[in-house]
């Protein structure tokens, strides 16, 4: 149940635009964490007034929480794929931004009117 939140300051040419990004995101996501598509929570959301550094030359702030698979190897990778990812699409160097990787374990994920902890204890219908 990966909840990812991308801000950018990298603007749109339009509103399709933006939808097709997203559309490629949420794949490129799936395939780079390793999870179904169909279980991502995607927000990305344009922030004329995100910084980085001080200025407001292109940059991006990301926030990944996933389940089970946070740990130092895959952050290193993700880190390398999302800002190759994020420089192909949006023209955001790999120096322009931060990204923060992390588990808040199931007792802490909402879904279905409880907990992923909760779900997981369940027994199977």
């Amino acid at each position: 149940m990966p909840l990812i939140s991308l801000s950018t300051n990298a603007k749109f040419d339009s509103e399709d635009a933006k939808k097709t990004f997203v559309s490629e995101f949420s794949k490129f996501c799936a395939q780079t964490v390793g999870k179904e598509e169909k279980h991502f929570n995607i927000d990305v959301h344009f922030n004329p007034y995100l910084t980085f550094g001080g200025t407001f030359e292109p940059a991006i702030m990301l926030k990944i929480n996933s389940l089970d698979n946070v740990n130092p190897i895959n952050s290193r990778a993700w880190a390398k794929a999302f800002s190759a990812f994020f420089e192909a699409k949006l023209g955001v160097p790999n120096d322009r931004g931060l990204m923060a990787f992390s588990d808040p374990g199931p007792a802490f994920i909402g879904w279905r009117g409880t907990t992923v902890e909760a779900l997981r204890e369940a027994p199977a219908e």
